[in-house]
């Protein structure tokens, strides 16, 4: 008998839940089985390690992070446009795989280490490129403020945005949307009154 795709997502979505709240060194096959309502060996059926759920984890949320990357950053937006839309789209990132962004923000530089997991580091490059060039762009084009350094902003903008995974539930009061409008508001803004 042959796994289901249904059910081998529904075990990655537990794997990631688990290693999103206890770490990956600490999480044993035998603690996603439990949480999964399985016998430790059983999931031997579907994956055949720990390491092969986390890759399967962060490089799904990672393929599809990029789809939405690659859209925006081939719209020709100008580039607070662009800004406001990776923004948008890492919102909604969280919001589609929160518990892999968790993983990805407390595992990702040990895991890059490991040769399996080089495609880690290749994205934080392509990341750090992305948003830098399009902060460097709005510099040269009058956009954004010319006395800005450009890799603090990108830092702030980053950590401001992927925290967001600690706290954010799926289904809340607000939509990712609403909650990209509200931070590009105070980060392109600011909070002071306007006088």
């Amino acid at each position: 008998m042959t796994p289901t795709p249904e059910r081998r997502r529904e075990l990655l979505a537990t794997a990631a839940e688990v290693f999103a709240a206890q770490g990956y060194n600490a999480t044993t096959v035998r603690r996603i089985a439990d949480e999964a309502g399985m016998l430790a060996g059983s999931l031997y059926y579907h994956f055949d390690s720990k390491e092969s759920m986390i890759d399967e984890i962060l490089s799904a949320f990672l393929d599809e992070l990029w789809r939405g990357y690659d859209a925006v950053l081939a719209a020709g937006l100008g580039p607070r446009e662009t800004i406001e839309a990776l923004v948008t789209e890492s919102f909604r990132e969280i919001d589609r795989h929160r518990p892999a962004v968790a993983i990805y923000q407390k595992e990702s530089r040990h895991l890059a280490t490991q040769p399996r997991f080089a495609y880690l580091a290749d994205s934080q490059v392509r990341f750090e490129k992305a948003w830098l060039s399009t902060l460097e762009r709005g510099v040269a084009d009058g956009a954004f403020r010319d006395d800005l350094d450009i890799r603090l902003t990108y830092r702030f903008v980053r950590d401001t945005v992927w925290v967001a995974a600690s706290w954010y539930r799926p289904g809340g009061h607000h939509s990712p949307e609403e909650i990209a409008r509200q931070y590009l508001s105070m980060v392109l803004d600011g909070i002071a009154l306007r006088t």
